[in-house]
């Protein structure tokens, strides 16, 4: 579908990691599929390259290995690279703000200024572009981490919104725009057969995990004053749940989506300073082995301190107090040098209260919901069915949408899909400054608690799931990770 609004995409941070792994491939792919007005145009914005061409070659290098996996179509490539205009700039040079202007102001459409940078910089690329006049008819893109704590998040809000109405604001979270979550509002609101299941009286517990097997890889000084608290459950984890537990909205406008996953953020349970050991469980990877080869602890990587206390891992109990989810409880998980790299929800229901079939189908998970976000993603339901043959003998059968398989034309990469929205102005799926504090309000007492404490993270090996306190918080409620059960 060809977006009906042409643009200028301003992108600052235009040579760095995000942008040539992450951002000019998500717009080349929307390129490639007709879906950008033909006068759109991109505006890299760095310091390192001296001209247009010096910018191509590194764009060029840098970010053709992340388009060509299904093989380049160099006829797009070429005419892809027609659009991108660039601009050489010093954030600490206001002069060349202006140089900006006189490169942006000739060309057509609404303007988006994404920034791909530090945090630190949010607020002085937004007072120099407003500075020079380029803050109107214009959207801000800012990228995570917004900010350390609740008070330098709303210090970043109070000045960027001094600048830019709430409405030019998107605050980007990837895992929004990634397809099985799109699905699960679908499963969920489309179809009779799930709502009516959808709440305490069916829903024995939920299961939320983001898994990587990198470490910290070359961003070590960044992740050391970060940790997976900061880095993945404030936004991506907490996001991920008010979908999962959101009410049904009066329609999928913005504010609509917006303020149902507002009111789940708001209903979290607060954690009790004392019940921190029961609920919640941090950790940190020592060396260990993936995929067959040695990997080193956190604190030996580059950027660490050798003494750090910075958590690599988290899992939390978290509770919604509302008249849908009371007693329910939601484990969170997410963790650097795991087993697998994966990102699931796990949904799991209620066993029949009483069986004439055997044990088998009051076993804990015999009726199951896994929603895949990566890798493979997909949307698989798990039930019992009669195993062939003489008795009434139970088997777990699964039916599965593997969306690669079933919708083999139309899957767009989260970034393109949220890119496309900015572009076009929706807002549902970028997090509103209500829902980052009300994130924050409920994180900062687990980071202050961890802060003043004298413990240090539980350990754990490299290529596995975690500490061992995190199995047990779960056994505490009779149940355990979705791969302990095999």
């Amino acid at each position: 579908m060809l977006t009906d609004s042409s643009f200028t995409f301003v992108l600052f941070g235009g040579t760095g990691d995000l942008s040539m792994r992450k951002i000019l491939p998500a717009l080349f792919e929307a390129h490639r599929a007709s879906m950008l007005a033909e006068s759109g145009k991109i505006v890299g914005v760095a310091r390192h390259a001296e001209d247009r061409e010096g910018y191509i070659e590194w764009v060029n290098e840098h970010v053709k290995p992340y388009v060509s996996k299904n093989g380049l179509d160099e006829a797009a490539w070429d005419s892809f690279l027609k659009r991108i205009e660039y601009v050489k700039l010093d954030l600490g040079k206001p002069e060349d703000f202006a140089l900006l202007r006189e490169a942006v102001n000739p060309l057509p459409g609404i303007r988006v200024f994404y920034l791909a940078t530090g945090p630190s910089l949010f607020v002085p690329i937004c007072r120099a572009l407003a500075a020079v006049g380029l803050n109107n008819n214009a959207r801000i893109v800012l990228e995570k981490p917004l900010g350390y704590d609740l008070k330098s998040s709303n210090a970043i809000n109070d000045a960027v919104g001094e600048i830019f109405a709430e409405e030019q604001i998107y605050r980007i979270d990837h895992y929004l725009g990634k397809e099985p979550v799109q699905n699960l509002l679908a499963l969920r609101f489309g179809n009779a057969l799930f709502e009516p299941l959808w709440r305490r009286e069916w829903v024995e517990s939920i299961q939320l995990t983001i898994a990587e097997e990198l470490g910290v890889e070359a961003r070590g000084d960044f992740y050391d004053n970060t940790g997976a608290l900061r880095d993945m459950v404030q936004n991506h984890l907490l996001q991920l749940l008010s979908i999962v537990a959101m009410e049904p909205p009066h329609s999928m406008d913005s504010d609509s989506v917006r303020d149902e996953k507002l009111r789940v953020l708001r209903a979290l349970k607060p954690i009790d300073p004392r019940d921190i050991g029961k609920v919640a469980v941090r950790g940190q990877y020592h060396s260990g082995v993936i995929r067959g080869s040695a990997v080193p602890a956190y604190a030996t990587e580059a950027g660490v301190k050798p003494d750090s206390t910075t958590e690599t891992f988290v899992a939390l109990k978290v509770e919604i107090e509302n008249w849908r989810w009371a007693g329910v409880p939601f484990f969170l998980r997410t963790g650097k040098r795991l087993a697998d790299r994966v990102a699931e929800i796990v949904v799991n229901f209620r066993p029949v209260p009483h069986s004439a079939l055997g044990p088998t189908a009051l076993r804990p998970g015999a009726n199951r919901l896994v929603i895949r976000l990566q890798p493979n993603e997909m949307i698989r339901l798990y039930c019992l069915a009669k195993q062939p043959g003489e008795g009434m003998n139970l088997s777990s059968v699964h039916l599965d949408l593997a969306f690669d398989q079933f919708f083999r034309e139309g899957q767009m990469e989260a970034y393109q899909r949220l890119l496309l929205d900015v572009i076009n102005g929706r807002l549902a799926l970028f997090v509103r400054r209500d829902e980052q504090e009300a994130a924050w309000r409920w994180v900062e007492p687990i980071l202050n608690e961890w802060a003043a404490s004298n413990k240090p993270p539980k350990p754990y090996a490299a290529g596995t799931w975690g500490p061992a306190a995190s199995s047990a918080m779960l056994a505490q409620h009779g149940t355990c990770w979705l791969e302990e059960e095999n």
